[in-house]
């Protein structure tokens, strides 16, 4: 039998001999075990693709921002630095979208209506005059009005964009007087009083406190008088005075408003030393510990007695106190427009000196046996008189004599009822 044979390629019998090697091979065999066969590998799934994160509108703060001249007067001349003030605005990614949108900042009202009420919280107040180092600066505050249309259109193009601030329009509210009104007015610095109360009880520091601010602010036209228990008004518990005690004649009383001549007495001494004219002023019945040198006092107790001085400027003048708690002291200033006269004031001179009688002794329901408190200082009796001399730009000169009586005075001294001292027995 004759066998035929047929051509084969050589790549494919390189494989077929592969193949029949292959089949030949036995099965791989595992440590420590027979030649078992492998269970069946299950078929992999596929896995799940991450859930995306639910969005949440995130809020987004856009900065209201505005600036606005400040007018200071100093040296005459006028500056306007200017106040940079900013709120915010916060919003959610859904309002911005929703604004986008809309093409209106209409649904954000209701959040901007509270920023526009603070801002215009601040109103108009007049010039008031403060110390910068050894010169005075006078300032007023204008009232801010917000220009919503303006601030609105400027907010809806600062949202499109996507801007992080956005302009606010401000009107300015000018008080009537202001730093031009002043300026034209020539209005400066004319004299300072200055008094201590060091060693004053609660009850007296707090009368000088509200008294001060009952004259501070006030505003003399050319030609009109000061009148002191005017600007202080009715003087009770009601209007803010505590009760305390005061010397009527020769007796102590307990009243409200005791220590209101702390704060008439600093007011002379700015009217006396601007070289105003005074056209009533009543010395104290005694020398009183709290005003130092004697002679340039002023008592009131109204209606009997009051403390008065003339503006006799040719403008309008301002009266401004201030207060300094801790270190007991009271300022008094005025401000007008000056003209060019220049005073002196001598040296307290005395004369008929008298010693001090003993202490007069009160009782006071709230002290304990055996206790003392000092209400009064003691001081000596004597004549006093000051001079202050006028010299005025056209050369004119006046001279006037202030004059006081001081009787001599013990003191006064608290003691509980049934003291032996309260029947003269030392």
């Amino acid at each position: 039998m004759r066998l035929s044979f047929q051509t084969v390629p050589c790549s494919l019998m390189a494989l077929l001999l592969l193949g029949a090697l292959v089949a030949c091979r036995p099965a791989p065999q595992t440590s420590g075990t027979s030649n078992a066969t492998l269970p069946p590998t299950a078929p992999l799934k596929a896995a799940a693709p991450p859930k995306a994160p639910k969005t949440v509108p995130q809020p987004t703060n856009i900065q209201l921002l505005w600036s606005v001249p400040e007018p200071v007067l100093s040296g005459g001349q006028i500056s306007r630095p200017l106040v940079h003030r900013s709120l915010t605005l916060p919003l959610s990614t859904q309002q911005v979208s929703q604004v986008k949108t809309a093409g209106s900042v209409d649904l954000l009202r209701p959040a901007l209506m509270p920023l526009y009420d603070q801002i215009e919280a601040r109103k108009p107040r007049e010039l008031r005059f403060f110390r910068q180092g050894k010169r005075w600066i006078a300032q007023a505050q204008t009232g801010w009005k917000v220009d919503r249309a303006a601030t609105e259109a400027a907010l809806l193009r600062a949202v499109q964009r996507g801007d992080s601030r956005s302009a606010l329009s401000v009107r300015l509210v000018a008080p009537p007087r202001n730093v031009a009104w002043a300026a034209a007015e020539g209005l400066a610095y004319l004299g300072t009083g200055e008094s201590s109360f060091a060693g004053s009880p609660d009850f007296r520091i707090e009368n000088v406190r509200v008294g001060a601010s009952r004259v501070h602010g006030r505003w003399v036209a050319p030609g009109a008088e000061f009148n002191f228990n005017a600007s202080i008004g009715p003087i009770s518990a009601g209007t803010g005075f505590r009760q305390g005690y005061v010397v009527t004649g020769n007796t102590l009383s307990v009243e409200d408003g005791g220590g209101l001549c702390q704060v008439s007495t600093t007011v002379f001494r700015a009217a006396f030393r601007a070289g105003l004219p005074i056209t009533e002023r009543h010395a104290h019945s005694y020398q009183v510990g709290y005003y130092g040198a004697p002679g340039l006092d002023a008592a009131v107790y109204a209606p009997a007695k009051n403390l008065r001085w003339r503006n006799d400027t040719a403008g309008v003048l301002l009266v401004q106190a201030d207060w300094d708690i801790p270190a007991a002291r009271l300022s008094v200033h005025l401000f007008g427009r000056p003209d060019g006269r220049q005073v002196q004031i001598g040296a307290p001179e005395l004369s008929g000196t008298r010693t001090a009688p003993p202490p007069t002794f009160i009782a006071d329901s709230k002290m304990a046996a055996g206790t003392v408190r000092r209400i009064d200082m003691p001081a000596a009796g004597a004549q006093v008189s000051v001079v202050r001399q006028i010299k005025f730009a056209d050369g004119r000169t006046r001279q006037e004599r202030l004059s006081s009586s001081y009787r001599a005075w013990g003191g006064v001294f608290a003691v509980p009822p049934g003291d032996a001292r309260l029947r003269g027995v030392q």
